[in-house]
């Protein structure tokens, strides 16, 4: 069933050539992500963060007491609240709490160090509202998983606690582009390729930015003192080393942590868990992790 339901959402992601201009990249991500929209258990409720828009989430029998901060994907250029609403708020039912998630500001209007930025401005908006470190779970996608990894390394790096754990799937943790994956999966991959990740570098980075930089390249960054961190990523992924790379470093600075490879699986794969049946696995999994981690009840 995993094969031909994968197969479908492949389909899915092919049916349309990618888009050229931001906007229609940012309309056609809405598109596919929004295809199986939020559970009607789910209560959602807007949030205002300084005048960023935000939004609460929370499944029946969640604690409130415990939040899931959550960075989407789109590579710094797109995504929204309502592209990954179907992935927060499952994964927020899974791992019984509250979840967040924010619509940072874009490139290239908005390059570096914007998102960075107000990733941080969440963070403090749910410990000035009396939300303890241990737990708050931060996790994101692809470029929301980078960002994760840079905001945790930014706290550390201030003296200030950091959270319960982290949760990654599918993290762009290089923008240099030097994982051998982006040429070994490109032909398997239906989403990510290494022509479109530059692309999406130079919107996201000022030109004299040396890309190794950590706050944009957390492979680089020094890894000790992270909290327990899950990684989950697709076998079928250019990306892959983004994961393994960083996976393997971050063990070596005796951080906890669990890396899932998930055999036939594409680039943020639990994002389609309404009709993945693996993706519902990861999220199960996830939620267990994050419960662990942040004393759910």
């Amino acid at each position: 069933m995993g094969q031909s339901e994968i197969d479908a959402i492949r389909a899915l992601l092919s049916s349309k050539p990618r888009p050229v201009g931001w906007q229609q990249r940012r309309q056609r991500i809405e598109e596919v992500g929004s295809v199986w929209p939020v559970a009607a258990d789910i209560e959602c409720e807007a949030a205002d963060i300084g005048g960023m828009p935000g939004e609460w989430s929370i499944a029946p029998e969640s604690d409130a007491s415990r939040v899931l901060l959550y960075f989407h994907g789109g590579g710094y250029c797109s995504g929204s609240i309502l592209s990954h609403r179907r992935l927060v708020t499952e994964a927020g039912r899974a791992a019984k709490v509250r979840t967040l998630a924010i619509e940072y500001r874009l490139a290239p209007e908005h390059p570096f160090p914007a998102a960075l930025d107000d990733a941080l401005s969440a963070w403090r908006f749910l410990r000035t509202s009396g939300i303890a470190a241990g737990h708050i779970a931060v996790g994101g996608d692809s470029a929301g998983g980078g960002l994760t990894v840079a905001l945790i390394n930014r706290l550390r790096d201030a003296g200030e606690p950091v959270p319960g754990c982290a949760w990654l799937i599918s993290p762009w943790t290089d923008l240099t582009l030097s994982g051998s994956t982006l040429a070994t999966r490109d032909a398997v991959d239906p989403i990510i390729h290494r022509s479109y990740l530059a692309e999406l570098a130079n919107a996201y980075l000022p030109p004299e930015m040396d890309r190794r930089d950590p706050r944009v390249s957390p492979l680089f960054a020094d890894p000790s003192g992270l909290p327990p961190t899950l990684i989950q990523v697709g076998a079928c992924e250019t990306l892959l080393e983004d994961s393994t790379r960083f996976a393997a470093a971050a063990g070596a600075a005796n951080v906890a942590l669990t890396l899932q490879i998930w055999p036939d699986m594409i680039h943020a794969f639990p994002m389609w868990n309404a009709h993945l049946e693996p993706g519902r696995r990861a999220l199960a999994d996830a939620g267990q992790f994050i419960r662990r981690h942040c004393g759910t009840k």
